[in-house]
């Protein structure tokens, strides 16, 4: 038998053996096949692969390069608010750059980056499982690609780009250096800042040239490459600080891996703090604060990426409105600082700011910020900053979780509603919290039996931080969480029961968008600032122009309880509410005050059902950036929300509404939570802010029964900031009056506690002082106390004596068996 014949019987019988199979098998193909398809496959990419990289060629440097501005246009879209300034760059020499820089940024970026040949197939690998399997996003991408992509390319997100930045990659390693590559990326990389290079960010961080950078300067400026504006440290959220933090960390840990620096250089490696940012050309006044917001929208909604932004090229159209946008100035301006004076006070006068936002409650537009008086001077947005505790702004989201929980209250077991009545004796222990909290009421007051709409008109601390644990503290962040405020600031954790008097952080704008979904019946909009965006001068090269996002609303709360917490709002700006200075308005308006543990911050948030706006009030050392007390602005021991904040609201809402139709809230309230003695439908009365009310009515009231003592002589009701004095000897401890019990209902809100006392200018404390002047507006009071603040003084007005408590009434003597607060001393009660 011959071989061919020997090979020809061997098939044959392969091929009968596989006849015999059963169908299933023989459509299963052989392992010739299927290694045979594999090698083919192989051979065909190979081959593909070879003819690209041959074609393929090394393009010209790309357009974002070249120096460009973005020009910024308010919402009309004719009226331009800033360009910025051309591209911050300035190319150095590889020799130039510290090698400790050169290793940081290797040690952070792509620690095979002088092993691999452009790219890192086992890194591409790793990077995308640990996206698919939830470790977080990751690119995989080495610094031989960022560098291409920098340089060559664009930063769109597309397959075709990819596969043209791996050849490329791969083409570059080839014919550049090493060293060469290292010196393109760092010449081309945004590090924030505005700062494009090494040697510009040196200067934006640190004041240096790039020659003099150190070791930890350098592995800051590396771990920036990641996230160039989240981890600038003076602007970060403290949750994006302790990110940059950690990503620092895990550069000097790639540097001591490498080889390149020593455990004990390591452990002796402090962080390096960079000096403030400084402001960019052309951003004077409130333009940079504008700007900031309109990136910041951008940025963080992943419609650009900071790269690209910063790179210039774009026309943005805004949402702000220029009328109201200078009207929130002029507010600032005439409301606060022309009672300030820095030369008298010092101490106290310096360093008070400002953050405020406003926002449509039907759209979720932002039409107004204020960030800061001038942003050529400081040129941080305070507008956006997120670590100033709101205190009892937050007590309508109690309210409102409390009302569509469903739950009991601890009081009678019913289910929670606006006539729902609590304890509201002072320093009252919270039950079944998970920490110990008996928060004081302002001033100490005891309130007796008294209801949750009650409550929030006088602000009780003991009350809302019981009912905030009756609604359930997870239910009470996931409703915070769904009306806007953002789920990771701090002072959000259900752990800590002090988190229902307002503990939580979120910015200025934040807390403007949970109020206009209040306004809006419950429907959430997130704040939105960009209605336009587009190329200046489109072409080849330039990148695509993104779609803006839709703006759905979402039903944070239903309408019932919404407009429920509406109604109880409507009280608080009422003749004996926190907020009487909103009066002024003389429209109908809802709104709460807000005011911290320490006096650190104050805040008035409020709106009409045009306009919901927020704004707040804290003091700030220019160089370590720590809050100081507002006790002794202007001239006052103490301020609260219902001062200066709620001036200004009301000065800006009158200005910005001055001619339009007056709107009345179309309420619907949850049937149990309308206010006492009324059913169906609530609207709002015509005396709830009359355009000529006399001041009398929310300016002079009688002082509450019980006396003066404690801090504000207010009784908790909303009086005038209080001048520093001598205290008394022996301060009675007041107790609101609910007439003749606790236990019966009250037909009318003046049964709790009695108008504050009347407002008395502050007494000058000496010759080298100046007086403040009195208000500007002679229908607006002197800033007003808000109840439910623990100020750092005691000092009662001295104008004002102790009176005998009311017939009925019962004033509670001081006993020393009262349990004492006991909050968590990292998360201080606000009030």
């Amino acid at each position: 038998m011959t071989l061919s014949t020997g090979r020809r019987a061997r098939r044959a019988a392969r091929r009968e053996a596989r006849r015999a199979l059963p169908l299933r098998r023989r459509l299963l193909p052989t392992w010739r096949i299927c290694v045979g398809t594999v090698f083919a496959i192989l051979l065909i990419a190979v081959g593909a692969f070879a003819v690209l990289y041959v074609i393929v060629p090394l393009p010209d440097p790309n357009a974002q390069a070249v120096a460009q501005s973005n020009i910024y246009l308010y919402a009309d879209g004719v009226t331009e608010i800033a360009r910025t300034g051309t591209v911050n760059r300035t190319d150095v020499d590889i020799e130039r750059i510290p090698v400790s820089t050169r290793q940081a940024v290797v040690s952070a970026e792509d620690r095979t980056f002088y092993q691999n040949r452009g790219i890192d197939l086992k890194g591409m690998v790793r990077a995308g499982w640990n996206t698919l399997t939830g470790q977080g996003m990751q690119g995989g991408s080495t610094i031989t690609q960022q560098y291409v992509k920098n340089y060559y390319l664009t930063q769109s997100r597309t397959i075709e780009r990819k596969g043209r930045e791996l050849l490329i990659a791969l083409k570059v390693d080839q014919q550049r250096d090493k060293n060469e590559i290292l010196a393109g990326y760092l010449n081309t990389s945004y590090f924030g800042r505005g700062a494009y290079g090494i040697q510009s960010a040196a200067r934006a961080y640190y004041g240096i040239d790039v020659s003099e950078l150190t070791l930890p300067q350098s592995a800051y400026l590396a771990a920036l490459l990641q996230a160039p504006s989240a981890y600038d440290v003076k602007t970060a959220t403290p949750a994006n600080r302790e990110r940059a933090l950690a990503r620092w960390q895990y550069t000097l840990d790639g540097m001591v891996q490498l080889g390149f620096i020593s455990a004990t250089e390591r452990a002796d490696t402090a962080f390096p703090d960079p000096v403030d940012p400084q402001p960019a050309t052309g951003l004077g006044g409130q333009a940079g604060y504008l700007v900031g917001v309109a990136d910041d929208y951008l940025v963080t909604n992943r419609i650009l990426d900071s790269a690209t932004l910063k790179a210039g090229g774009w026309r943005i159209t805004t949402t702000f409105d220029q009328d109201k946008q200078d009207a929130f100035a002029r507010a600032v301006h005439e409301e606060l600082t022309d009672e300030l004076d820095p030369v008298a006070r010092p101490a106290t006068d310096t360093d008070v700011r400002v953050a405020g936002a406003s926002v449509e409650p039907a759209t979720g537009r932002v039409v107004a910020v204020y960030g800061g008086p001038d942003y050529a001077k400081q040129p941080y947005n305070d507008a956006l900053r997120q670590d100033n505790q709101i205190g009892s702004t937050f007590k309508p989201i109690d309210l409102a979780a409390g009302l569509s929980s469903h739950r009991g209250s601890s009081s009678d077991g019913l289910p929670i509603s606006t006539e729902t009545r609590y304890d509201g004796t002072s320093e009252r222990p919270v039950t079944d919290g998970p920490t110990p909290y008996a928060p004081p009421n302002e001033d100490d007051i005891d309130y007796g039996t008294i209801s949750l709409r009650q409550a929030m008109v006088k602000s009780v601390n003991s009350v809302y931080a019981q009912e905030g644990v009756d609604a359930g503290l997870a239910h009470v962040r996931e409703t915070a969480v769904r009306l806007g405020i953002p789920a990771d600031v701090p002072g959000m954790d259900p752990a800590n029961t002090s988190m229902t008097l307002g503990t939580a952080t979120p910015s200025a704008l934040d807390l403007a968008g949970v109020y206009a979904a209040l306004a809006n019946h419950g429907e959430a909009h997130r704040p939105w600032s960009v209605a336009g965006l587009e190329r200046v001068s489109p072409g080849p090269g330039q990148p695509d122009v993104p779609d803006l996002p839709d703006r759905p609303g979402s039903t944070a709360l239903d309408r019932g309880t919404a407009d429920a917490v509406t109604d109880v709002l409507r009280d608080a700006v009422g003749p004996r509410g926190t907020g009487a200075a909103a009066l002024d308005l003389g429209r109908p308006a809802a709104g709460k005050t807000g005011t911290t543990d320490a006096n650190l911050s104050a805040w008035f948030a409020g709106y009409t059902p045009e306009l919901a706006t927020t704004v707040g009030l804290f003091r700030e050392n220019p160089k370590t950036h720590a809050k100081e007390p507002l006790a002794g602005t202007a001239g006052y021991a103490r301020i609260n929300g219902g001062a200066f904040p709620t001036r200004i609201w009301t000065s800006y809402m009158g200005d910005v509404l001055d001619g339009t139709v007056v709107r009345s809230f179309d309420l619907q309230p949850t049937e149990g939570d309308n206010r006492p003695g009324t059913t169906g439908p609530s609207t709002t009365p015509t005396t709830t802010a009359p355009a000529s009310a006399s001041p009398s009515a929310a300016s002079a009231p009688s002082p509450p029964a019980g006396g003066t003592g404690g801090t504000g002589g207010t009784g908790g009701t909303g009086g005038a900031p209080i001048p520093a004095a001598p205290a008394p000897s022996a301060p009675r401890r007041p107790t609101a009056s609910t007439g003749s019990g606790t236990t019966a209902p009250d037909p009318v809100l003046t049964v709790i506690t009695p108008e504050p006392p009347t407002l008395v200018p502050p007494t000058p404390p000496g010759p080298t002082q100046s007086q403040p002047s009195p208000t500007a507006r002679p229908s607006t009071t002197r800033p007003t106390t808000e109840p439910g603040t623990t100020s750092p003084t005691r000092t009662p007005e001295p104008t004002h004596s102790p009176a005998p408590p009311p017939t009925g009434g019962a004033t509670k003597p001081p006993s020393t068996s009262r349990p004492p607060a006991t909050a968590d001393p990292a998360t201080p009660p606000p009030a």
